[in-house]
């Protein structure tokens, strides 16, 4: 017990030990409260970026989720972090808090809601992840905020026709254990109460995750369980706390009214999907069929158009590759992918100074390895030797393909 209690001693001698504003309990942090806020504002745009974006079709979507994880937030134990929400334009079904109160939650997750209450349910679990320091904890503890970097590779055809969504730089997501998912539960569920929300809501949210993780969707739905991982424990506690609460609203024809395009479209993103599995099996015809078909179902979504673009790239189309990147990139010019695909068409068309300043464009969006590695490769072309090795080191950092060739670029330069 002494040995325990040194070593706890120790710890919080070398970090900081400090108080959960939630529950009031000790907890170990490794940084300041105004440091979580400013890497919370650091990391949320290039989170969106490498995750999807976010979904601009219909904007009003945006602003109803705002309002209300506002109204929960505004009855947290931290009512004061500058909170925002966002709807990211991914398919996984997912949401998640980044220090600071920078809450986002997928496209994908929303379609599967039924109601006001089930979404109160999602964003009440992710305010108290940000109220209670859960990211800056677990970073302390070592179980979270994981770098994740991502990057184009291009070597096999599975990798080419991933979503976008998965394509970029660094972004920092916290892994939460069993402790923080169950305290999570517990005060999310207050909140919901609090703002007048039927808590049964979040019961029925985590039965469905459960049921989702023994079935054949579990890697669909990996990004979700890792980050929050369910289990019966954790609806065995949320249907008994529960029956301590009146009953609240559900507010399910606002919520419909506000999701009714995003439900609207569904079709048009599994024929998206179905069309990426298909290029993933080489059935390059079939893929590209499916994407047009999708677009004609959506014409306004951006990612549908990149797909488009990147298939006839492939079979060498390089006009109507270009075309399709364009309009991708009018679709949604805050996007950092149309700007890359483009680019690179570009880079590889040997139009250097068009492929430049796309290439730019993507990067000041999203600073990807490809646009790192590519940017560098033109500026050595143009004799800047300083530029070329601040992008090179860039690229060089991700290890793979492109790291590798970075590398191997600095090493001809003379550059350790």
């Amino acid at each position: 017990m002494r040995i325990l209690l040194f070593s706890l001693l120790t710890l919080c001698l070398i970090t900081a030990c400090g108080t959960n504003p939630v529950t009031g309990k000790s907890q170990i942090t490794l940084m300041s409260q105004s440091q979580e806020i400013a890497l919370g504002q650091q990391q949320y745009s290039p989170s969106q970026q490498s995750q999807g974006g976010s979904y601009v079709i219909d904007p009003s979507v945006n602003s109803y989720v705002n309002r209300v994880g506002q109204k929960l937030a505004r009855l947290s134990a931290q009512p004061d972090l500058p909170y925002e929400f966002v709807v990211l334009n991914n398919d996984v079904p997912n949401a998640w808090a980044l220090p600071g109160g920078k809450i986002a939650i997928n496209r994908g997750l929303l379609v599967l809601l039924e109601d006001e209450a089930q979404l109160a349910a999602v964003l009440g679990h992710e305010v108290v992840h940000a109220a209670a320091r859960h990211g800056a904890e677990q970073q302390a503890t070592g179980l979270g905020l994981q770098v994740l970097a991502g990057a184009i590779q291009t070597q096999t055809n599975n990798q080419l026709y991933r979503q976008a969504a998965t394509l970029g730089a660094g972004s920092f997501q916290a892994r939460y254990g069993r402790e923080n998912e169950l305290e999570a539960d517990k005060y999310g569920m207050n909140y919901m109460a609090a703002a007048g929300y039927d808590v049964n809501g979040a019961v029925e949210l985590q039965k469905t995750f459960v049921e989702l993780s023994k079935g054949r969707k579990t890697d669909f739905f990996s990004a979700l369980f890792a980050s929050h991982p369910p289990s019966q424990e954790r609806v065995d506690k949320n249907l008994n706390r529960a029956s301590r609460f009146p009953q609240g609203v559900r507010n399910r024809q606002a919520f419909l009214k506000a999701t009714r395009q995003l439900r609207k479209d569904e079709p048009a993103y599994n024929k998206h999907e179905e069309a990426i599995k298909a290029a993933s099996k080489k059935n390059w015809k079939q893929a590209l069929s499916l994407t047009n078909q999708a677009i004609r179902m959506q014409p306004k979504e951006a990612r549908f158009q990149i797909t488009k673009g990147r298939l006839l790239s492939r079979e060498k189309k390089n006009q109507q590759a270009l075309s399709a990147f364009t309009k991708a990139l009018n679709l949604e010019p805050s996007y950092f992918a149309p700007h890359l695909y483009r680019g690179l068409l570009y880079n590889q068309l040997k139009n250097y100074s068009r492929a430049e300043k796309d290439l730019l464009s993507s990067y000041q969006l999203l600073p990807s390895q490809p646009a790192s590695f590519y940017l560098g490769e033109i500026a050595q072309r143009n004799n800047q030797r300083q530029k070329a090795v601040s992008y090179y080191r860039q690229a060089a950092q991700s290890g793979g393909n492109y790291g590798k060739e970075a590398t191997g670029r600095l090493k001809r330069m003379g550059v350790r």
